[in-house]
């Protein structure tokens, strides 16, 4: 079962951890590589201290220079070689089936699905739902780990969906709860 928070702010990161988060993406946008670097430096030690998996979003050579586990590519991201070449932990996003089918061919360790819910995090990007997610989930190999207005109350039927977890944007904060409901529904 994968707790995947997605964080902007060290605290957030900190509670999201002591919550449960198994995997910890660094999601600082627009910023260039060598000030993510400096940024993401104690994320990466709190991660590292705390046995917790470290992704960076979309930048393969700052998680290159940050000793990152892994990077987390959009879909109009390049750098799916060089995140190889690297051994980094490679997660590529889909909103849609086709989408989710044209990653699965890049042979990832898993596919951000989503999102499954209205989310304002993605104004005006439409809403999947449980029937496509489960789709997606049954038509590719890679693990799914679904997105989009999930929390503690939705969490469990993303599981139920097929997805092998749950990524979060705001629920990070109620990392705790979003794993319990995790862990009832993998029982």
């Amino acid at each position: 079962m994968i707790l995947h928070a997605l964080v902007d702010d060290y605290e957030v990161a900190r509670a999201a951890i002591d919550g449960g988060a198994t995997l910890l993406q660094l999601r600082l946008k627009n910023l260039p590589t060598a000030e993510l670097v400096e940024e993401g430096r104690p994320f990466r030690d709190l991660c590292a201290n705390s046995g917790v998996t470290f992704v960076v979003n979309d930048d393969v050579e700052a998680a290159i220079a940050l000793g990152a586990d892994g990077v987390h590519l959009g879909r109009d991201d390049g750098g799916i070689e060089r995140a190889r070449a690297a051994g980094l932990k490679l997660g590529l996003s889909a909103q849609s089936l086709d989408e989710a089918l044209a990653a699965d061919n890049e042979h990832p360790d898993y596919v951000g699905v989503g999102p499954v819910w209205a989310t304002p995090v993605k104004p005006g990007v439409p809403a999947l739902g449980l029937e496509r997610l489960r789709e997606i989930c049954e038509s590719i190999a890679a693990p799914v780990v679904a997105i989009g207005g999930i929390d503690a109350t939705k969490a469990a039927l993303c599981l139920d969906a097929g997805a092998v977890g749950v990524a979060v944007v705001r629920a990070s904060v109620d990392a705790a709860a979003v794993r319990t409901a995790l862990e009832r529904a993998a029982v």
